[in-house]
Parts: C-alpha cells; structure tokens; sequence
C-alpha cells in the first residue's frame, strides 16, 4: 500500500504533466485558430487566389474583345473613306463585278478518298 503522502507525489506530477501538455495544446489551438481568417477566411489567401485568376481570365477577354474592335473600326473607317473597300466587301461576299469586268473562280480540286483505311 501507498502511504498518502507518495499518492499526493503523484497526483502532483500528474496535475503538472497536464499543465505542461494542456498548455503546448492550448498554445497549438490558438495558432490554429489564427491561421483560419488567413487562409480560409473573408479576404484569406484562397479568395485572393480565386480572385486573381477571375481578373486574368476577363483581362484576356478584353484583349480579345479589343482586337475585334479595333479591326471593326478600321473597316468602318475605311467604309467611311473610300469606295474601294466597298467594292472589295461587294466582290467577296455578294459576288458582285462590274459591267466590263470577268468574273473567274479558281477552284482546287482535292482527291477523291474512297473511305479504305491504308493498306
């Protein structure tokens, strides 16, 4: 049998293992709770992240979409100021030509393919 005062030896060590243990763990929960409006949170790393990827996607949107425009305001500029873009316009997509003018089409002609695989 123990004697009392070896049994209060231990409960002694056991309430300052828990208080040196239970502290390392409080001290682990609270840098753990820090870290979650950073990473996690409203304005974290992963939002950033997320938004900065939204913002490099619609910036190439708009270079594409600003290419398009200038070139529709080069050919209106050029629809504004000369006859001769008109005519071009006229010539390739209504197949229209003038009265003294031949009207010729070149057409490649291409293999015809049985459908057999190689042989």
């Amino acid at each position: 049998m123990r004697s009392a005062s070896a049994a209060n030896t231990g409960w002694k060590r056991l309430g300052a293992r828990l208080r040196t243990h239970g502290l390392a763990w409080a001290l682990g929960l609270a840098i753990v709770l820090l870290q979650y409006p950073l990473w996690l949170g409203e304005g974290g790393w992963l939002k950033v992240h997320e938004g900065a990827q939204k913002i490099v996607g619609q910036q190439t949107l708009n270079h594409r979409l600003q290419a398009r425009n200038d070139g529709l305001i080069a050919e209106l500029g050029d629809l504004k100021q000369g006859r001769d873009a008109i005519e071009e316009r006229a010539r390739n997509e209504l197949g229209m030509i003038a009265p003294d003018e031949w009207f010729v089409r070149v057409v490649t002609s291409h293999p015809i393919q049985t459908g057999k695989a190689n042989e």
